[in-house]
């Protein structure tokens, strides 16, 4: 189809390069090989009469022209979209797309492999490319760039809305000879008294366990410091100290490390993982289908079963 002379087909691929700044990523959103997304880029500088993409070092860049462009461009295919797609928003993408997702720990174990079940059931010719998460990712819009999606504890510094995609209970979990430990329970003084092994998150603010032990004026000794959940049930382990974690994580891991989940002495505290991407992202239709996807597979996750309720020192029997 043209208008104006000019083929329609390549605003989407204009929306690629302009967004994915890059040639090859371009042809890997669009299932395309690069000589047809080089040919495309070649026709588009000759309507524009301008480089649109220039090479730096081993990179590109935009021109200004381009970068003016961009925003017209993504409100022209959202446009589009929604005018012609019929719901169609909400389908597989076409071709071998390939997703970049950098998650937590958590999330990766948790709903990475249902993720990518999912994926391959909906559209098979399509893959995922899955990384740690790590604190840099998190650092404002170049670490959200490299990525389609990041699924993390959220960061306010980042300075996006991240979507809530799945909460959880934080639970603690402690050797079962711990000497502090009695019928299953951990009181506030326990917590107090005992060394600690703790994550260490990119928003310490999301620490909701931290958080708790703060409000309590309790202080405790964090003996190991870990980047990630999983270590710690294996560190507390044959140990005196104790640990918070998610408890479907704890849940799955308890057994393996030798270790046994305790309710929090104070209440309920909640850890919450989120999704967020680059707003040059925002109006990509195959990352629209993706990010439906996550919420869909997370929310089909169970429930985190109730633990025994913890009866504090002086409670009725």
């Amino acid at each position: 189809m043209a208008l104006g002379g000019i083929d329609l087909n390549l605003l989407v691929v204009l929306q690629a390069l302009l967004e994915e700044g890059n040639v090859t990523r371009a042809g890997m959103r669009l299932g395309m090989p690069q000589p047809a997304v080089s040919n495309a880029l070649a026709r588009l500088r000759r309507h524009y009469r301008d480089e649109l993409l220039v090479r730096t070092g081993n990179g590109y860049e935009l021109t200004p022209l381009a970068r003016s462009l961009l925003p017209s461009v993504q409100a022209a295919t959202e446009c589009a979209g929604r005018t012609l797609s019929s719901g169609r928003a909400a389908q597989p993408p076409p071709g071998d797309r390939v997703f970049r997702i950098s998650l937590s720990d958590y999330a990766m174990t948790v709903f990475g492999e249902p993720l990518l079940r999912r994926v391959h059931d909906l559209a098979p010719d399509a893959s995922i490319r899955m990384r740690l998460a790590t604190r840099d990712m998190t650092d404002g819009d170049r670490g959200l760039l490299g990525y389609d999606l990041l699924i993390a504890p959220p960061c306010p510094a980042s300075g996006e809305r991240p979507e809530v995609v799945v909460r959880d209970k934080i639970v603690y979990v402690a050797d079962p000879g711990n000497p502090r430990l009695r019928d299953g329970r951990l009181t506030a003084d326990d917590l107090t008294a005992l060394p600690h092994a703790a994550v260490r998150l990119a928003d310490p603010a999301s620490d909701a366990a931290a958080a708790a032990l703060l409000r309590r004026d309790i202080r405790p000794h964090v003996a190991v410091i870990t980047a990630g959940w999983l270590p710690l049930p294996f560190l507390v382990a044959g140990t005196d100290m104790v640990a918070a974690l998610p408890q479907r994580l704890a849940l799955r891991l308890s057994a393996a490390a030798g270790v046994v989940i305790v309710e929090p002495p104070f209440g309920p505290m909640e850890l919450v993982e989120a999704a967020w991407w680059h707003p040059l992202h925002a109006t990509d239709l195959g990352l629209t289908w993706l990010r439906g996807l996550v919420t869909e597979v997370a929310a089909s996750l169970a429930a985190p079963p109730a633990l025994p309720v913890q009866r504090q020192p002086g409670d009725g029997a």
